[in-house]
C-alpha cells in the first residue's frame, strides 16, 4: 500500500465553525489534564496554548495510542492563540501483521473580554505508509468558551470533565474498531460541549453573549466519513 495522507475538514454537526473573536499571545504548552492550566482573573493580558499528540506505529511497535485532555482558563485577555493538533502514523505493517495508531487531543480554552482577539487553530493528520490493513486515526477537538467576564469552571464542572477524560483514556487504548472509536470520541466531545454550555449559562452577562464553539477535525484510515 502506498502512502496515504489527507487533511480535510469533516462535514459533521460538530464540525468547526468560524469564531466571532480572535487571538494572539504568550503562555505555555501543557500535559494532558482536567484542571485549569491558568486561573481566571480580571487582569487583561495576552495568552497562548498549544497541545499536540503524536503516535507512530510500525513493525517494532504495532499498537501506539495517546490522548490529551487539557483545560486552559485564561481569564480576561486582549488577545490569545490556541493551537490543538493530533497526528497518527502507521508504517511498514501488513494485513497479516497490522498496525494500529491512535492520537486524540481534546483542548478546552476559556477566554473573557468583550473585545478579545482570538486565533484558534485545530488540526489532525493520519498517515498510512505502506501499511495494508492498518488502522490509523487522528482526532482533534477544540472547545473555545468565550464570555464577557472571567468564567471559573465550578468544581462540579471540573469533576464531570475529569470523568470524560478518564473515559477518553480508556477509549484511546481500547481495541475498538476505528469506525466505532470515531463515533464514541464524538460522543465524548458532545458531553464536553454540554458541560461547557451548562457552565456558560450562568456566566456573568455583558454586551457579548457567552458562547461555546467546538472545532472538530478527524482524519484516518480506513477513510473517515
Amino acid at each position: 500500500m502506498s502512502s496515504h495522507r489527507k487533511n480535510r475538514p469533516v462535514s459533521n454537526p460538530l464540525a468547526r465553525r468560524a469564531l466571532g473573536i480572535g487571538l494572539f499571545a504568550a503562555g505555555v504548552a501543557g500535559a494532558a489534564t482536567a484542571v485549569p492550566a491558568q486561573a481566571a482573573t480580571g487582569v487583561s493580558h495576552a495568552a497562548f496554548a498549544s497541545d499536540h499528540v503524536f503516535t507512530h506505529a510500525d513493525r517494532a511497535h504495532h499498537t501506539q495510542a495517546r490522548d490529551s485532555f487539557t483545560v486552559r482558563q485564561f481569564g480576561t485577555v486582549n488577545a490569545a492563540t490556541a493551537r490543538n493538533q493530533a497526528n497518527a502514523v502507521s508504517a511498514g505493517c501488513s494485513a497479516d501483521d497490522a498496525c494500529r495508531s491512535v492520537a486524540l487531543s481534546f483542548q478546552i480554552v476559556t477566554v473573557a473580554g468583550e473585545h478579545a482577539h482570538l486565533k484558534a487553530l485545530n488540526l489532525s493528520d493520519a498517515v498510512n505508509k505502506e501499511c495494508t490493513g492498518c488502522q490509523t486515526l487522528a482526532g482533534a477537538y477544540q472547545f473555545v468558551v468565550s464570555t464577557p467576564r472571567p468564567l471559573q469552571l465550578s468544581a462540579d464542572a471540573q469533576r464531570k470533565l475529569a470523568d470524560v477524560h478518564r473515559r477518553l483514556d480508556a477509549l484511546t487504548r481500547s481495541s475498538v474498531p476505528a469506525a466505532d472509536l470515531r463515533t464514541q470520541a464524538d460522543g465524548l466531545a458532545a458531553e464536553v460541549n454540554a458541560i461547557l454550555k451548562d457552565a456558560v449559562a450562568s456566566a456573568p452577562k455583558g454586551d457579548v453573549q457567552p458562547d461555546v464553539t467546538l472545532h472538530r477535525h478527524l482524519d484516518g484510515w480506513p477513510p473517515v466519513r
